[in-house]
């Protein structure tokens, strides 16, 4: 190698370090609370996690062990089993920056469809329960449809949706409750959710292994399936997915159709977790379920959060209700506790945010 040759290696491999060495200098150390923001940005569900087991703490050093009895904290999970299985479907609809009020009129609906087709039209309730199921599909069809296509805003096309469906469920049922003996008698299947298992002071049912089953399913598609990853790049930039080859209208039309047989499935664990089927019942699970969500750290702008967090929402409300129940305390400080808990998710979703704007 000539001296020249040499030379130029030597200026190459020295500018080389300069540059790594000025990357070095560039690169800004992160503060304490930036590391937090960060951390805070790439697991969205450790906030509602932290809450939680602070809340569980809380409770358990003021109420010791009528709080953490087993059958205390097993009553928990089934409180929340029906609404955690709607915010699964609910976590859906808003990864995709939309939000479902329908999905409690959906799940009643589909409930009263089990019900009077078994009842009023003696169907075998295999066969009622899956006309139930088509129902809520229908409903979310539409709402995609109308989404995706004719390109409504979500809030207002669930808004109506809720509506129309809630009218029907009335109009048809007549406003009729199917009682507890009667179903337990002609089609205990209706009930099946219902049914507990038991360990010691531990009461599980079976819409609690539901809940559980239906969480780590969707939580699984979400984080390791190609449809998944379509839904987060809907919720984060529609018209970027649309470049990238996603099928966005595909895409969200799935997402509604899919929010709908969860709110059947609903449907079904309500009916066992009340023993009837009424179509007054569960009429508040649309904003329970947002509230779950929204609480479990799932972004309202889309893009952002898990299925884990929604479960950990629905369970901190749970928590509250319990233990200002066993306190002793007006049901009313309930609401404002939740209260204030939205409020301030939604000021720490946007101050997160920040990191990525």
């Amino acid at each position: 190698m000539s001296q020249s040759d040499k030379s130029a290696q030597t200026f190459e491999s020295g500018l080389e370090g300069s540059q790594s060495e000025v990357a070095k200098f560039d690169e800004p150390a992160r503060s304490p609370l930036k590391s937090l923001q960060h951390a805070l940005h790439v697991n969205p569900a450790l906030i509602p996690l932290i809450i939680l087991v602070l809340s569980v703490a809380g409770f358990g050093i003021i109420l010791g062990g009528r709080f953490f009895s087993p059958f205390s904290l097993t009553l928990i999970l089934q409180q929340v089993s029906i609404v955690g299985i709607v915010a699964v479907a609910q976590t859906l609809v808003i990864l995709t920056k939309g939000i479902d009020l329908s999905v409690g009129a959906i799940m009643v609906l589909s409930s009263v469809v089990m019900g009077q087709f078994t009842f009023r039209y003696g169907l075998p309730p295999e066969i009622a329960i899956l006309c139930g199921f088509a129902v809520g599909a229908l409903c979310g069809l539409v709402n995609g449809v109308l989404v995706a296509i004719v390109r409504l805003p979500p809030f207002i096309v669930t808004l109506g949706m809720w509506q129309i469906v809630l009218a029907s469920n009335f109009l048809y049922s007549r406003n009729e409750t199917i009682r507890a003996q009667d179903i337990e008698s002609n089609a205990p299947l209706l009930q099946f959710f219902g049914e507990s298992i038991r360990a010691g002071g531990a009461v599980l049912t079976y819409g609690v292994i539901a809940m559980i089953v239906l969480a780590a399913l969707f939580s699984y598609i979400l984080n390791n399936t190609a449809w998944g990853r379509h839904v987060y790049a809907v919720g984060d930039d529609a018209d970027a997915a649309q470049l990238a080859g996603v099928r966005v209208k595909r895409t969200l039309i799935s997402v509604y159709v899919l929010s709908g047989l969860i709110c059947a499935l609903a449907g079904w664990v309500l009916i066992g977790r009340i023993g009837s089927v009424s179509p007054t019942a569960g009429q508040f699970t649309n904003i329970e379920s947002i509230t779950a969500v929204v609480i479990g750290g799932i972004s309202l702008f889309g893009g952002r959060g898990s299925i884990v967090g929604a479960l950990f929402g629905a369970l901190i409300v749970g928590v509250f209700g319990l233990g200002l129940r066993l306190m002793g305390t007006d049901p009313q400080w309930t609401f404002l506790l939740i209260g204030v808990l939205i409020i301030g998710a939604v000021a720490l979703d946007q101050w997160i945010r920040r990191i990525s704007a």
